[in-house]
């Protein structure tokens, strides 16, 4: 189940300091995560890596121009617990994500 980060800290060069739903929180070196390539280019500049913000609705991390991390990616890093699986199942011709 998605747990969405409710709090987020710059520390220092690309570790984050985030804090979930479920009361978990850690650091997570951002750098370890990303290739700075793409849409992730800009968040090489340390000065722009810093203007992280948080979107509740979405329940995770971003930049202005578009960046934004996976919650349950995060969570994981942080917990060092396996991402839930996500499974399909066909009712009448629809596929649900359960």
């Amino acid at each position: 189940m998605l747990k969405d980060i409710i709090e987020v800290n710059h520390q220092e060069n690309y570790l984050l300091c985030l804090k979930f739903e479920d009361g978990k929180d850690g650091i997570v070196d951002i750098s370890q995560l990303i290739e700075f390539r793409g849409i992730f280019a800009k968040l090489q500049d340390i000065n722009y890596f810093q203007t992280v913000k948080l979107n509740p609705e979405w329940g995770t991390i971003y930049w202005e121009n578009g960046a934004d991390l996976d919650p349950d990616v995060l969570h994981s890093i942080v917990t060092n617990e396996p991402i839930p699986k996500y499974i399909s199942r066909t009712i009448k011709d629809k596929t649900i994500n359960a």
